[in-house]
């Protein structure tokens, strides 16, 4: 932080005595082990230990995962590699450059595999399996169909096809992986201490892995995190594999991921291939799509995998409105690093193709993109809106934000000078895309990877739910929150002093926010956690109820008092008073005091103190149904962007001229940040493209 007190995972020594922790990580993509020898490595001075795959195996389960392919995955390789960097071998020792110099010394003899890279390899049957058990690469492979599609594809004047593929992509957030882990053998238990922006989402698939009860794992989440977008969330390996050496070497030990470690082996975003055809009139509607599309997940499918493929599922046709979908998903594995949230989390792989066929169509038609784009876009009076996969789009003006984009770029103006530009040998170009967001995602999405029969077999999954705590000082003069969403530089924190004081009636320097997390004591659901833009939506929303509790509890004791009812009573400016008398009044500091100092004054049957704690789910966010439909997230968005480009036909630069980027984001709770939101992230992307 700019202050210098910022309190982030390398600033952490919560027990004495913490040993370090250096990873011995594979140089082959696919190898078998034959042998690992650290007799040389235990005895450097200052090693505590070296720990491997076997020795970890006997104390661990795999990690569970959502697909029913019996893949096999631990924290770290036992008997065979599968991807460059994954961990083989783990050194303790009295710090980092003894352990670093130690794992050198450790010998490990491989058997190289042929490896496998590419999706289309890996749809093969003839190439390398990673996991035998399985029998093929394919984990997971899904057929959707919505609406009449045969009808339509025979109803279209054009069948338009294109094969896309999209990259793999990653991040790289100022601060890296950390964890400590410590395990208490008196009480057979683990507490870690790691910068995991959502533990609570994946502390069941830890516990499980451990092999422990839940309340034998605690996780803590420190008060900042040096950004992540999404990619920490791969950290929750590392945490399981720490806390098994710690229990091992018997001391609590600690690691920090250094940036080559990073650019190796951390988690990543999928690459992905897709098939798209659409049923085109004339025109221009499109009257449905066939897609196919193929998820590299890397070397092992681990949680919230192959959630990527279904993340958009609800919003598989963005912004238009195409009635006939038929959908193939399919999720394999390579020889490549384990994927997992990545910001957008698979909206990238997901938009690209869809914007991409839009413009396809406008050539193939010979149309205008923005006519094309306006004739399928949903309208206005159409809200809200359910998509054929499920999706319920609450609200929106689809059409204003292209328009606004439009006008922003003058575009008639800018089409008449790239023609004659073009005719100059110098070309300009102009592109759009419109783009539903899902935010605050429900939970239940991610079983879309079973088939319905498979997920009736087990328990039902839905919701989004959020929790928070509010709790008032004896003195009246200190509102702590407690808050489970874990920002990461959003401004959660001002929001929520925001919502507090204006339901309150109080000053924003009287809320004092704790975002530091613990599974022990935070008010958490397995929802909860910073990703999905659920905060606005859902943690807001629960720190208000639980405010709007105390706030309830405050003026029934103030009705008492004033000998009036509470329908009469207003709070503000740190009084109760009556609407139709502000001279009758009592300040919030004597009721809050009453609670504390005098509970026989209040109303019969109230509990003294005030402490509060609620949790908030919207009731759209239900588990999927029989047909496979489903609102995946609780709230959707709408971007519609423009940029205008210069490409130099000789070296093939491109120059960016201009970018808009119009944002339908509802009602706003603060407008300073989300605008702070929105610029922060289009500069990131225009610098990148820069690079």
């Amino acid at each position: 932080m700019v202050s210098g007190e910022g309190t982030y995972i390398d600033d952490l020594s919560p027990l004495p005595h913490i040993k370090h922790c250096a990873i011995l990580r594979s140089p082959h993509p696919h190898a078998i082990i034959k042998n690992i020898d650290g007799e040389a490595a235990r005895k450097l001075p200052g090693v505590i230990g070296v720990v491997d795959g076997r020795q970890v195996k006997q104390l661990t389960r795999p990690l569970p995962v959502g697909v029913n392919a019996p893949q096999e995955y631990f924290p770290i390789a036992v008997e065979k590699v599968r991807y460059v960097g994954e961990p083989v071998a783990v050194v303790v020792a009295e710090n980092r450059y003894i352990a670093e110099d130690a794992m050198e010394k450790i010998k490990v003899e491989y058997e190289p595999l042929e490896p496998v890279v590419h999706i289309l390899d890996a749809l093969s049957q003839e190439s390398a399996l990673l996991h035998e058990k399985v029998g093929s690469n394919i984990l997971n492979e899904r057929n959707f169909d919505y609406g009449d599609v045969d009808q339509a594809f025979e109803d279209a004047d054009h069948i338009i096809k294109r094969k896309f593929e999209f990259p793999k992509v990653s991040a790289t957030p100022v601060e890296n992986y950390g964890v400590i882990a410590n395990y208490t053998r008196s009480e057979k238990t683990y507490t870690i201490w790691a910068n995991f922006h959502g533990p609570f989402t994946l502390h069941s698939v830890m516990k499980a892995a451990l092999n422990v009860s839940s309340n034998q794992l605690r996780i803590i989440t420190p008060k900042d995190i040096g950004g992540s977008y999404g990619i920490k969330s791969g950290v929750y390996p590392y945490m399981v594999l720490i806390a098994v050496v710690s229990r091992i070497v018997g001391v609590p030990v600690k690691w920090n991921e250094d940036r080559q470690e990073h650019l190796m082996a951390s988690s990543s975003g999928t690459d992905r291939v897709t098939w798209m055809e659409a049923a085109v009139k004339n025109d221009g509607r499109i009257l449905g799509l066939k897609m196919k599309y193929a998820d590299n997940i890397g070397a092992y499918i681990r949680a919230p995998e192959p959630a990527s493929l279904y993340r958009n599922h609800s919003n598989i046709t963005g912004a238009y409105r195409i009635r006939n979908v038929r959908l193939q998903a399919i999720a394999v594995t390579t020889n490549k690093s384990p994927t997992g949230l990545i910001r957008g989390y698979g909206g990238p792989q997901h938009y690209f193709p869809l914007e991409r066929i839009v413009k396809t169509i406008s050539d193939k038609l010979n149309m205008d993109v923005v006519e094309v784009v306006k004739k399928n876009l949903i309208q206005k009076d159409e809200f809200p809106y359910v998509t054929a996969s499920g999706g319920i789009y609450d609200s929106g003006d689809y059409h204003k934000a292209l328009q606004l984009a439009v006008d922003a770029v003058d575009y008639q103006d800018f089409r008449r000078k790239q023609k004659e530009s073009w005719e100059r040998g110098k070309y300009l170009g102009i592109g759009f895309a419109s783009i539903v967001e899902p935010s605050g995602s429900n939970m239940g999405y991610v079983t879309l990877a079973l088939t319905p029969e498979e997920r009736a077999k087990g328990l039902p999954k839905s919701g989004a739910a959020e929790g928070a705590s509010v709790s008032i000082d004896p003195m009246g003069g200190g509102i702590t929150v407690r808050i489970s969403t874990v920002p990461t530089g959003q401004g959660h924190e001002t929001v929520t002093a925001q919502v507090v004081a204006d339901t309150l009636g109080v000053e924003p320097g009287m809320v004092k926010v704790i975002t530091e997390l613990d599974t022990a004591t935070s008010p958490w659901t397995v929802a909860s956690g910073s990703y999905s833009s659920r905060f606005a939506p859902i943690g807001s929303s629960a720190v208000y109820l639980a405010t709007h509790k105390i706030r309830s509890k405050l003026l029934k004791i103030a009705a008492k008092q004033l000998g009036t009812t509470t329908e009469e009573l207003e709070m503000k400016n740190g009084k109760v008073y009556k609407q139709s008398n502000s001279e009758i009044s009592i300040s919030l500091k004597r009721l809050i005091g009453t609670t504390h100092w005098n509970p026989e004054a209040l109303p019969e049957g109230m509990e003294p103190g005030l402490h509060e704690s609620a949790f908030f789910s919207l009731p759209t966010a239900k588990a999927p149904t029989e047909l496979d439909t489903v609102n995946g997230s609780v709230t959707y968005g709408f971007v519609f962007d423009a940029v205008k480009i210069e490409v130099d036909i000789n070296t093939g630069e491109v120059k960016i001229l201009d970018y808009f980027t119009v944002h339908d984001a509802g009602k706003l709770l603060n407008p300073k940040i989300a605008n702070g939101q929105i610029l922060g992230g289009t500069c990131t992307w225009l610098r990148c493209c820069a690079l």
